[in-house]
């Protein structure tokens, strides 16, 4: 672990040690959830806080967290639930049609659509332009050996 991971790793269990209540959202599809919040972490919490891992679909942020269950260690409450946008289908279609369409607005100006290389939130989702391979993952694909 560098130096940096471990600095972030001391102030996220110094955060955690005097709040009373812990989201955690750390999830990409496909991958397993990074195991944000340790054993120890939990231990210095105060009793009666509780964790929500919502990335518990990946195995979950929490080294503690048993996915689908709520659990509780050192009197601190571990709710891990899966698939939580199936218990809520309009909120999350919906909340999905909102960021779709404000992601479609980044790339419109005078009721056109213009790309602005620029602007972080384009520059971030455009892969190709003008016939360049302009996203870094898909450069680094292409240079890997037997591509």
């Amino acid at each position: 672990m560098c130096l940096l991971e471990l600095r972030q790793q001391e102030l996220l269990a110094d955060q955690c040690a005097v709040v009373d209540v812990v989201i955690t959202t750390a999830l990409v599809g496909g991958i397993f959830a990074p195991k944000l919040i340790t054993e120890s972490m939990v231990k210095k919490m105060r009793p009666g806080s509780i964790i929500v891992d919502l990335g518990a679909d990946g195995g979950g942020n929490c080294e503690l967290s048993r996915p689908g269950e709520t659990v509780i260690s050192n009197r601190v409450k571990i709710i891990a639930p899966l698939n939580l946008p199936a218990t809520m289908p309009v909120h999350a279609s919906l909340l999905f049609s909102r960021n779709l369409t404000a992601f479609m607005q980044a790339f419109t100006k005078d009721n056109a659509f213009q790309i602005d290389l620029s602007d972080d939130i384009q520059k971030g989702s455009i892969i190709t332009h003008k016939g360049e391979i302009l996203n870094q993952r898909i450069q680094e694909a292409f240079q890997a050996p037997g591509v």
